[in-house]
């Protein structure tokens, strides 16, 4: 039986604990559901989860630990991303999504934009504007963080459930160090 599927990069438990914090605060302000922090590297792709581990895995065998380097807050203009933590654009960071993407036949209908969400929600611009400035007030220092991603995990996100209730953890790849 075939589900939706994403690719995550997902930051290590001692910055995951910063985030959700963030996060946490956001969402008692400002609504939305919660989810774990990460980067999408591939997006949503409807396949079976035999399938999906499998192409996981052949992707990891290809790829190193990287570091992913936050620049800026910024707000979006849907959902999923109504406010997030814009990362560098790094050839790390790029070449990792197209060489996942490659292992999963995924082809974007836009240009990656490497982000890491922190609150999804329909907000009006006023409200993703105070958002962005909530964050930067909660945690100061948050566009000058750094984490080295060293596993990709493959998550069921089917993106018809906006509770994201039905969200879950599938399998996690170690990138391996040569």
């Amino acid at each position: 039986m075939t589900a939706v599927y994403s690719v995550w990069a997902t930051p290590p438990a001692h910055v995951s604990e910063r985030l959700k914090q963030l996060m946490r605060n956001l969402r008692a302000e400002f609504g939305g559901p919660e989810f774990e922090p990460h980067v999408t590297v591939v997006g949503a792709m409807r396949l079976t989860e035999k399938d999906g581990v499998r192409k996981l895995e052949a992707a990891c065998q290809g790829l190193k630990p990287y570091t992913a380097r936050i620049n800026t807050v910024s707000r979006g203009t849907f959902f999923y991303q109504c406010v997030y933590l814009l990362l560098d654009p790094t050839p790390e960071v790029l070449e990792t999504s197209a060489h996942t993407c490659g292992h999963f036949a995924y082809m974007r209908s836009t240009p990656y934009m490497p982000h890491l969400s922190l609150l999804y929600g329909d907000l009006t611009d006023e409200e993703k504007e105070k958002a962005v400035e909530r964050t930067k007030s909660h945690d100061p220092e948050i566009c000058n963080l750094s984490f080295e991603v060293s596993s990709l995990t493959l998550y069921e996100t089917d993106t018809e459930d906006i509770t994201l209730k039905s969200w879950k953890k599938v399998a996690d790849c170690n990138l391996v160090k040569e």
